[in-house]
């Protein structure tokens, strides 16, 4: 199993990369949405940890360019946030997320146990 985490924060990256590792999951890792979408079509990955709010391509735009490609449409994507507008998640799942977990609400902990439970569903 393969999670590719698009956020720019390096300690968050951190952190959810540890996490999963713990858990005897490949991780991969990308700065901006750019370089998550470079990343996804060279290595589909299981599942996709997008982060909003970034440089270069934001993960709005990233879930509408991973959504026209019929490589990466079907990759499950959690997004996780410190946007928790309501608007914002709405916006979010209708441009393809499976999941929106706010991260002032959700501890990593909780959010890498969904990612599992996504991941070995079946």
């Amino acid at each position: 199993m393969k999670v590719l985490i698009v956020d720019d924060d390096k300690f968050v990256q951190a952190v959810y990369k540890s996490g999963f590792i713990k858990e005897r999951i490949e991780v991969d890792l990308a700065q901006d949405g750019e370089e998550g979408l470079e990343k996804a079509r060279k290595a589909i990955p299981d599942l996709i940890l997008l982060d909003l709010i970034m440089p270069r391509l934001d993960g709005f735009d990233f879930l509408e360019e991973a959504k026209k490609d019929p490589a990466l449409k079907k990759i499950p994507v959690i997004v996780f946030s410190v946007l928790s507008q309501q608007s914002d998640i709405d916006k979010a799942l209708e441009l393809g997320a499976f999941k929106y977990m706010a991260k002032d609400i959700y501890m990593p902990n909780q959010i890498i146990e969904e990612a599992k439970k996504m991941l070995f569903k079946g």
